[in-house]
């Protein structure tokens, strides 16, 4: 088994290079507490790159604008519908924000209008790994005032062939996950847990 890598997408409308300590973290997550061989270095591919073919897991996330390119938009749909997984993280948790906004617009764009949708909370995601009966974990940062100052009790994904092919949050587990994982230690429960189901979800389902 080729050792999983943590592949992050460089998009050229927006502030792609969010939550810095975000991989690692996860990344020794699937160490601490899976089988899965793992690369220890995060990849930045661009959109518009055909390495972006190679990675079986994809991070996007930013605050701003989503807008891409014609390559990008065709790159993004070929990725997914050839059984690509990206993970999108809205770092603002805002679904009335610019990120929120304009990528639900590229979105409709790239697969049809009504190809982001809820998922139920007993998808199994919530049971990949760890189990989530309750759907997608509450972050602190949806606590805290910011953003729309609401707790989302649902994520949403386009799916392909009854597998989801984009998963995506207004939770903003980047921020959430974005610390250095030797503090991990002082949480009365990792946060990262449901990071792992993510990704044991990609590279299974």
């Amino acid at each position: 088994m080729k050792p999983f890598f943590f592949t992050r997408i460089q998009y050229t409308s927006g502030d792609w290079d969010t939550d810095q300590r975000m991989p690692s973290n996860l990344l020794h997550s699937l160490v601490q507490y899976t089988t899965i061989p793992v690369d220890e270095k995060e990849r930045i591919v661009q959109l518009t790159s055909n390495e972006i073919f190679k990675s079986p897991f994809c991070y996007l996330s930013g605050h701003k604008l989503v807008e891409f390119s014609a390559q990008e938009r065709e790159h993004f749909r070929r990725y997914v519908q050839n059984g690509g997984f990206v993970f999108v993280d809205d770092c603002n948790h805002d679904i009335d924000g610019l990120f929120a906004k304009s990528f639900e617009q590229e979105m409709a764009r790239t697969f049809g209008a009504k190809a982001l949708q809820k998922i139920p909370n007993t998808h199994p995601i919530y049971r990949s790994f760890f189990q989530f009966n309750e759907g997608p974990p509450t972050t602190t940062f949806e606590l805290n005032g910011w953003g729309d100052d609401l707790v989302h009790d649902y994520l949403k994904a386009i799916s392909i062939n009854g597998r989801i092919g984009v998963l995506y949050s207004n939770k903003d587990y980047g921020c959430e996950w974005d610390y250095d994982f030797r503090n991990k230690r002082f949480l009365a429960e990792d946060n990262t847990k449901f990071g792992v189901n993510i990704v044991t979800y990609a590279l299974t389902a």
